[in-house]
């Protein structure tokens, strides 16, 4: 778990040094869990909502975009259950005074736990070498079986008891299993109470006449409300799936782990419309299509599983998560929900308008069921960055900070280097190299410091190419272009640099693998 926590210190203060991720409001001592993405950081969060919204939208001919308000008429929240059910339940510390997420809490307990489990895989790991049978030593395994039932045992209950609103119970276990204040050591808890997460605010210019509005908590309402307009105007037939990218801001108490919870956050949403019946074939269908999507950036395998809901929600028939592994454990990073009619249901009762879809081959009318899958795009940067963050030993027995980014999402694509930066003709030539590429690629002119120097900064920063011009560059028209992953050089003609980068950053080469 050490080793954890300093892999996620690394990140954090990578994140800050190479221009990814400020503090938001840092010069006023900050705001507790909003972030700002910097130069670097909104170059990165852009081309992930790119790769989810070409392999969303483009390449489905039956799903197409919105775009909804962030403000949405109140009874939309009371309708979708956000204003009486948005809650999370609250344990305060009596002695540090600190609050908590009582699940959270319970969670971070069984953390612990898996972790004994990977410290028993790689102990096995060692003793058996290339003999090793993960998935046999898992299943068989009595410490490891032991340990998976304790989880299982305590998370099915906290399930229960928060399914039941059985708020007692939660303290209950959280006192059973011994659970201290992750500060003090303190184990004198108050009750769990239950605490709404919507920001309110006012639409008017008087007080007198204002209306009282939510921030949105979720971007999924903006598409069941426009769910008929997008359905006429598009003349789209079921099955068809509406998605949209957005910001939504929850009042999260317990907001922490950099990005991973906060305040304000941007969510990428796909809701698909389909006939009551087929649900389960399409739960099934988008479970594979999103862990594929995943799996197509090759952050390894091995750092994804699915997570079936032991508490569904009561309208949902099936829920599950993708989990990633992140420096501080697995967590959520997607969901993918099936939730029957109840979303167009209750807006139908709620606003008095129909929202029914009429099937032409069935000759009959019918509420669309809907298959949810949901990301949060900060999420998916944090996924990204800490899994690419890599202190690497080399040969020489020095070492290098890389960020081995997927090419496909890295901010800046390649950095052209004059190898000497009082050479007018180097420094001219690598300026139209840039003014060619530019067009096409994210690139970065780079002639400070001594080359070396400047390879080893590309490499912390993330970018695939660096293309150094010299003298020879002026004789025959050919460059040194370096791969950041391999730091392997070659030496290519200045025509070829498009294709060869093309190669390897392109949208089409990586979602090809899916």
């Amino acid at each position: 778990m050490a080793n954890n926590e300093d892999q996620f210190k690394k990140v954090l203060s990578h994140a800050k040094e190479y221009g990814y991720v400020f503090q938001s409001s840092e010069i006023y001592d900050g705001l507790s869990a909003v972030y700002d993405y910097a130069q670097n950081g909104v170059e990165l969060k852009k081309n992930i909502r790119d790769y989810w919204w070409k392999a969303m939208v483009q390449l489905n001919d039956n799903i197409v975009g919105i775009d909804a308000a962030i403000f949405m008429h109140p009874t939309t929240w009371k309708a979708s259950g956000h204003v009486d059910a948005f809650n999370d339940p609250l344990i305060d510390n009596k002695d540090s005074k600190k609050r908590y997420r009582a699940d959270v809490l319970i969670e971070d307990y069984c953390a612990k736990i898996e972790a004994k489990i990977d410290k028993e895989v790689k102990k096995a790991e060692k003793r058996f070498g290339d003999a090793f049978n993960k998935e046999e030593f898992v299943s068989t395994n009595g410490r490891v079986l032991g340990y998976q039932e304790k989880i299982n045992t305590i998370l099915s209950r906290m399930a229960k008891s928060l399914e039941n609103e059985d708020l007692a119970d939660v303290k209950a276990l959280i006192e059973e299993l011994e659970i201290a204040d992750p500060l003090s050591g303190s184990k004198n808890w108050t009750d769990v109470k239950q605490f709404n997460l919507m920001f309110g605010t006012k639409l008017g210019a008087s007080a007198d006449s204002a209306m009282d509005l939510y921030l949105r908590p979720e971007t999924a309402q903006g598409i069941f409300v426009n769910f008929l307009n997008v359905q006429k105007t598009g003349r789209m037939k079921i099955p068809f799936g509406i998605a949209q990218t957005g910001k939504a801001f929850r009042n999260e108490i317990v907001a922490r782990q950099f990005i991973f919870r906060m305040r304000e956050f941007e969510q990428m949403e796909m809701q698909f419309f389909i006939k009551p019946g087929t649900q389960t074939e399409w739960f099934k269908h988008w479970k594979e299509a999103r862990l594929k999507w995943h799996l197509s950036l090759g952050l390894g395998e091995d750092n994804y599983r699915f997570h079936d809901h032991e508490k569904l929600a009561h309208y949902a028939d099936a829920a599950t998560d993708i989990e990633f592994k992140f420096p501080f454990g697995f967590k959520e990073l997607e969901g993918i929900h099936s939730r029957t009619d109840f979303d167009l249901k209750q807006h139908e009762e709620y606003s008095g308008k129909k929202l029914q879809y009429f099937d032409h081959e069935e000759n009959e009318s019918y509420t669309p069921y809907v298959l949810e899958t949901s990301i949060g795009l900060d999420r998916m940067f944090l996924a990204v960055f800490s899994n690419s963050l890599i202190e690497e030993e080399l040969e020489d027995g020095s070492s290098r900070t890389v960020l081995k980014l997927p090419a496909v999402l890295a901010p800046v694509k390649a950095a052209i280097l004059p190898l000497v930066k009082k050479d007018e003709g180097l420094v001219k030539l690598s300026k139209q190299i840039i003014e060619d590429l530019k067009w096409d690629y994210n690139v970065v002119y780079d002639e400070k410091d001594a080359v070396g120097r400047r390879y080893r900064r590309q490499d912390a920063n993330g970018t695939p190419f660096c293309i150094t011009v010299d003298g020879e560059s002026l004789e025959n028209n050919t460059v040194t272009i370096r791969h950041r992953d391999t730091m392997e050089q070659q030496r290519v003609k200045i025509e070829d640099l498009k294709s060869i980068i093309k190669k390897e950053v392109d949208v089409k080469e990586w979602l090809m693998k899916m």
